[in-house]
């Protein structure tokens, strides 16, 4: 490497792909980068959206408020809802449910939670023992007030949102806001330096875009990772068998239905479905193995589901979408000057909406780390490619500990738990977990992507049961837990009375964004109305700082 290539800047960014991953990319990067970086998209006009991953975690709370997109018009804009955490329907026998909130057990990191679990209340389910968002979805409350800032909460929440409708709100706020310059056109041809880095692509119509880093998110085509640096795909299909996924967007029978606050994941004899409520409809999936049955028999199954639900729906309204991946990842994400995100860079079946996170994590490491010329790009893509065959890993670990601890008895049900189906990372850990409760000492990276709560929210909802600790419960610990139980049921009463619905909360909010569409404020009157905002919330807290950690399952919210 020459003196010269070493020490060159990295100013120039170009994305390749839109969609939700490269408008993340890029309205991410317009915002933090200094004002000598350049942020250019190239997107396809002929590659339609997805449109299908429609859930995230509460992360994107973050994301959205560092891109600065008011919340209000996001879940206006894209027909957003709150999502609380996902509920589990029939993964066992005998109409079994459970619940995978984003909030962690109250005294989680203070107190042995499964042993105090055991010795004080044993006979309720582990979701509620020191948590009160499954009690709250259950009751259809939303997890804040109207008062009650953007992006702040009173209890923790990620979104549900129409996928094309955020790709178009954030195309809009880069190019009109942060200046990301847009380029329309098909990417067919990738021009190298000498030493293999990307000097430039260019498209159909003979533009010629240079760049210094250059981002794939052009999806599974791979546009850069994949035809260009030949990456290899590593497959995970031994264990994560589902391959593919119909959908269909459901109306809803009148204005006033109900908004869940989970994403309502629902065993069926050939996968999985999924119900996600936005604000216009609902997105109704099913995700299956190609292995166990075909596309008819799937689609068959979704309007199953759909008449038995909701009956008012007709078939006649509905429009199949269908999705065929391999589920995996690359070897490498980054290469030379070339890092993938999205789609590009792996892909397993969306149980716990891990897609997204994925991209804001990749994201994050990013600006913490932007490389400053060659040298620095070198070591810095050196750490991410560990990092993050690392977190696939753990992904794939953590969506399989769903299917082995089932007892349906279905033969797709039966290979989902065979042994040899089941990587040795979680076979070891299940065997560990016999004798004590999953810790922050079994995952050991400073920000896990799913932490030692989600482990025991799975784990102990599906019904798995480990040894308590032969140490004696100190007493202390004991008061402290019946002390957290007692001031929770307390909160309870308030939050049943305080909170308002989904839909409730919803409504209004779209109602104050026409309003302030109309009759835009002067900086007196919002300082009044950010003031009367931050004192009349009925005795509920609002948590707004975002290095609060009820729940790090990222370590950013």
């Amino acid at each position: 490497m020459s003196d010269n290539e070493n020490h060159s800047s990295m100013h120039r960014v170009v994305i390749v792909g839109g969609g939700t991953a490269g408008w993340l990319a890029a309205g991410i990067l317009a915002a933090k980068l200094s004002a000598n970086h350049t942020v250019t998209l190239i997107e396809s006009p002929n590659i339609p959206s997805l449109g299908v991953g429609e859930g995230s975690w509460p992360s994107l709370r973050d994301t959205l408020l560092d891109i600065g997109i008011s919340e209000t018009e996001f879940l206006t804009l894209c027909h957003g809802a709150f999502k609380q955490g996902s509920s589990f329907v029939n993964w066992r026998k005998g109409g079994h449910c459970y619940y995978h909130p984003f909030t962690v057990p109250t005294g989680y990191n203070e107190l042995d939670i499964y042993t105090c679990w055991k010795a004080i209340a044993p006979n309720t389910s582990y979701e509620d023992v020191f948590s009160l968002q499954a009690a709250m979805c259950a009751a259809g409350k939303a997890p804040k007030q109207i008062a009650t800032p953007d992006y702040a909460h009173v209890l923790n929440y990620g979104y549900h949102f129409d996928a094309t409708k955020l790709a178009e709100l954030l195309k809009n706020h880069c190019v009109d806001k942060l200046n990301v310059a847009h380029v329309v056109g098909h990417v067919d041809s990738v021009h190298s330096h000498q030493n293999g880095d990307i000097e430039s692509v260019s498209t159909k119509d003979g533009k010629k875009i240079v760049g210094d880093l250059f981002i794939d998110c052009s999806g599974h085509s791979g546009l850069l990772i994949d035809r260009h640096f030949t990456i290899p795909w590593i497959p995970v299909k031994r264990t994560m068998l589902n391959d593919r996924a119909v959908a269909l967007q459901v109306p809803y029978s009148n204005e006033d239905a109900e908004i869940k606050s989970t994403t309502v994941a629902t065993a069926q004899t050939c996968g999985w479905t999924w119900d996600i409520a936005l604000q216009h409809r609902r997105g109704v999936g099913l995700v299956y193995s190609s292995q166990f049955t075909n596309e008819e028999q799937a689609k068959q199954v979704l309007i199953d589901y759909v008449r038995e639900r909701y009956p008012s729906a007709h078939d006649a309204e509905l429009s199949f979408r269908t999705l065929s991946f391999e589920p995996g990842y690359r070897s490498q994400f980054w290469v030379k000057n070339c890092l993938s995100l999205g789609m590009s860079s792996g892909f397993v079946e969306p149980l716990e909406a891990s897609a997204i996170a994925m991209v804001e994590l990749g994201l994050r490491m990013l600006c913490e780390a932007f490389p400053q010329n060659k040298a620095h790009m070198e070591i810095v893509s050196r750490r991410y490619n560990t990092r993050f065959a690392y977190r696939w890993q753990r992904v794939i670990d953590f969506l399989k500990l769903h299917y082995v601890l089932s007892d349906r008895e279905e033969p797709y049900w039966l290979a989902q738990r065979d042994k040899a189906s089941i990587p040795d990372s979680l076979a070891e850990l299940l065997e560990l977990w016999k004798y004590q409760s999953p810790s922050r000492l079994d995952l050991i990276e400073n920000e896990e992507i799913f932490p030692s709560a989600s482990y025991q929210y799975v784990l102990y909802g599906m019904g798995f049961s480990s040894s308590t600790s032969p140490l004696r419960l100190n007493e202390e610990h004991k008061r402290k837990a019946v002390h957290i139980r007692e001031t929770l049921q307390q909160t309870k009463n308030a939050y049943l009375q305080g909170l308002p619905s989904n839909r409730v909360l919803l409504n209004d909010i779209a109602k104050r964004y026409n309003n302030e569409k109309q009759h835009v404020p002067s900086l007196a009157q919002r300082e009044k109305k950010e003031h009367a905002s931050a004192s009349s919330c009925n005795d509920i807290k609002n948590t707004s700082d975002k290095k609060d950690t009820s729940y790090d399952r990222i370590g950013f919210r």
